[in-house]
């Protein structure tokens, strides 16, 4: 990359470390750390498919759900020119995901994004079918990562400010989720606004996600960064860190089958956390913030391990921009999805500019008028 524009390098990190994560995940989703490592050892690359006769469906860098929703909510800022709120968010994005066709590489067809999501994020559009008011809309959904996983854009437009961040995630999101699996999506876009800061650290972006997360959230992510602390190798984390977030977690040990120590994640609490975020955040410490151990830790990690890698990715690929991606995983998430992410990056960091442009203004005139008042 020859571009010197480092918000724009930043933005292009976020999109595409978040594309990455979420394809290199993609395969072994569900599956567990021992299955994983039966099928490809530890996964570090863009693989083939679990059923490697496969030649559609997850892997060969194609990319899930998580990331098709980050474009549509792109899409949604870059066309509204502005913040969103609930309204305005519930209003935009769901006859995106319902009522556009997109390219889905895995299905290997032009469908409706909605045919294609998990039931939690059907949610949205069977809301909007209802009219239910967008601020309340979220209530009722099982709590799970769905609005956390397509959260980075939030913290894009609001860059190096996490706490405007997560009060818009929190707003816009109430149309999706409620509960913990709300408080997660705003967790997930503060992590991203602190990652654009150019002096950001692990421990800013761990800082600027405590200070805004409440409740078992809070506790869990406490609890695995304290243990993260005194891990440094992302193979060796996997285990412990799982036995950690087991006390926090709403969803059973084997969650395909809902076996182990059961689910409630139908039910909103104040102790339970959902682990996507708190774990991407858990190996971003243990990797020291590097980008590829964090994401091959959350890839082997397994379980939800897309959406895990995702997040890492994200965060990671928002604090060291492009530049420190493979250009040979930036090329193939291009041709396994038919995609090119650098117009939708461009376009995210003209808005970003504009509307800290107008937030500064805002400022300034109401630091004149209280002058004014003396």
């Amino acid at each position: 990359m020859t571009n010197t524009d480092r918000l724009l390098q930043k933005v292009q990190g976020c999109l595409y470390g978040g594309a990455i994560g979420d394809a290199m995940g993609a395969p072994a989703e569900w599956r567990m750390p021992d299955e994983i490592q039966a099928r490809y050892g530890y996964i570090t690359d863009l693989v083939e498919a679990w059923d490697s006769e496969n030649s559609r469906g997850r892997g060969h860098g194609r990319y899930t759900d998580d990331t098709h929703m980050v474009q549509l909510l792109c899409h949604c800022y870059h066309e509204h020119g502005d913040h969103l709120d609930a309204h305005e968010f519930f209003r935009r994005i769901v006859p995106k995901m319902a009522l556009e066709d997109r390219w889905i590489p895995e299905r290997g067809r032009h469908m409706p994004l909605v045919e294609r999501l998990f039931y939690p994020e059907k949610w949205l559009y069977i809301r909007w079918l209802g009219n239910a008011d967008p601020r309340q809309a979220g209530v009722g959904n099982m709590v799970n990562c769905g609005a956390a996983m397509y959260a980075a854009p939030v913290g894009i437009v609001n860059a190096c400010d996490p706490q405007r961040a997560y009060a818009e995630a929190i707003d816009i999101f109430s149309a999706h989720q409620h509960s913990y699996g709300l408080e997660a999506a705003g967790v997930m876009a503060a992590a991203v606004a602190a990652a654009f800061a150019p002096d950001a650290t692990v421990g800013s972006v761990i800082d600027a996600a405590l200070g805004v997360a409440k409740d078992g959230t809070r506790a869990c992510i406490e609890a695995l960064v304290e243990r993260a602390s005194n891990l440094s190798d992302w193979r060796e984390a996997i285990a412990p860190l799982r036995d950690v977030m087991r006390r926090y977690d709403g969803s059973a040990d084997d969650a395909r089958t809902q076996r182990g120590n059961g689910s409630n994640d139908w039910t909103a609490s104040r102790e339970h956390a959902i682990e996507e975020v708190p774990i991407a955040l858990a190996f971003l410490v243990v990797t020291g913030g590097d980008f590829e151990g964090t994401v091959f830790g959350g890839t082997n990690y397994g379980r939800d391990n897309d959406s895990i890698a995702g997040m890492g990715g994200a965060i990671a690929g928002a604090m060291h921009g492009i530049n420190a991606l493979r250009g040979d995983w930036v090329q193939m998430i291009n041709s396994a999805n038919d995609i090119d992410l650098m117009p939708i990056a461009a376009d995210m960091a003209a808005l970003t500019r504009d509307l800290q442009a107008r937030q500064l203004a805002n400022a300034q005139a109401r630091q004149a008028a209280f002058a004014a008042m003396g």
